[in-house]
């Protein structure tokens, strides 16, 4: 029965009975609108989450993202604007190749100067937040100006569904790339040499560059592949709330860090799964919402993300320290 000791198993075991006691406070919470609106909120924070997770798993942290990602959706939706383009395809990959030159821009200075993470990160993430403010300026563009074509795509439903009064709802087809990035995500971090390398570095660097694992190329991939999931999903998320705001994203590093590790990534590096990211995630956006449901004051969701960041750390290390212990004892 090892498999009930599994971090997955334990986090969906506490969502399921936190989503039952939820409901008995408030049945609406089952209602499928806001069911549908939970999974809507989860696509954003979930495919950031993808990112922040390969480099916590590396023994790293990043904190740039949402700066990547709001300069890659605001450059990218001003690019739009000018150029008359109306496609999606192209939009996504410029955002998701910005993004990942701006996570290039973190690989060469943690690899070549060894810096510590979160240092780095902290500084790119203001330098290019700071430049896209300063530079490209302030205006919000809202929906009389955004490309229809960006409204048009994120608005899709998989599911559409009509309420008794007339108003109709759905869930978003969005959620179905979430998913399909986190299938990716899974394969190349279990499949994949370097999502072997990945584990090994976050494990022990110097035994994983001893065991032949190219560390430049790994810590490459990370800091590159979560900027171009940043950009992507900074793009998304324009389109999802038919506007680009440039000063977005200001402190959704707390909580999607909070979600990696709630989804049972160790903040030491060498443990961490997609399936318990995205079970992290889903947990924090439902803890959120039902705050919402319950009339509770915005300001406690900061209180409330704070705890979880701490309980959920101070679970890993005694969970790691408790894993040493057995190990030396062997």
């Amino acid at each position: 029965m090892a498999w009930l000791r599994r971090s997955e198993v334990v986090i969906a075991g506490i969502l399921l009975l936190a989503m039952i006691g939820i409901g008995l406070v408030n049945p609406a919470f089952w209602q499928p609108d806001n069911l549908f609106s939970l999974l809507r909120s989860n696509v954003i924070i979930g495919i950031m989450a993808l990112g922040v997770l390969m480099i916590m798993i590396s023994g790293g942290i990043d904190v740039s993202f949402p700066a990547f990602a709001v300069a890659a959706m605001y450059l990218t939706v001003k690019g739009m604007l000018w150029t008359g383009y109306d496609g999606v395809a192209l939009p996504f990959m410029t955002a998701a190749t910005m993004g990942a030159l701006f996570g290039c821009l973190n690989a060469f200075f943690v690899y070549k100067f060894r810096m510590i993470p979160l240092i780095v990160t902290l500084g790119t993430g203001s330098m290019v937040r700071g430049f896209l403010l300063g530079v490209v300026g302030t205006s919000v563009i809202n929906i009389n100006k955004m490309p229809d074509v960006l409204i048009e795509f994120a608005k899709a439903d998989v599911i559409s569904m009509t309420k008794a009064d007339g108003t109709t709802y759905g869930l978003t087809a969005m959620v179905l790339i979430y998913f399909g990035l986190a299938i990716l995500v899974h394969l190349i971090l279990r499949y994949t040499m370097i999502g072997r390398g990945v584990y090994a570095m976050g494990g022990d660097q110097e035994a994983a560059s001893r065991a032949g694992f190219d560390l430049r190329k790994v810590i490459f991939f990370i800091y590159c592949f979560a900027g171009a999931l940043a950009g992507f999903a900074g793009l998304l998320h324009s389109g999802m709330i038919w506007l680009a705001n440039p000063r977005d994203f200001v402190g959704l590093e707390l909580d999607v860090i909070a979600a990696v590790v709630l989804g049972g990534a160790s903040i030491f590096g060498g443990r961490g799964t997609v399936l318990g990211t995205m079970l992290g995630v889903f947990m924090l956006v439902m803890v959120k919402n039902s705050l919402i449901i319950m009339k509770i004051d915005t300001t406690w969701q900061r209180v409330v993300v704070g705890v979880i960041i701490v309980i959920a750390t101070a679970v890993t290390a005694w969970r790691d320290q408790k894993r040493k212990a057995r190990g030396d004892r062997t």
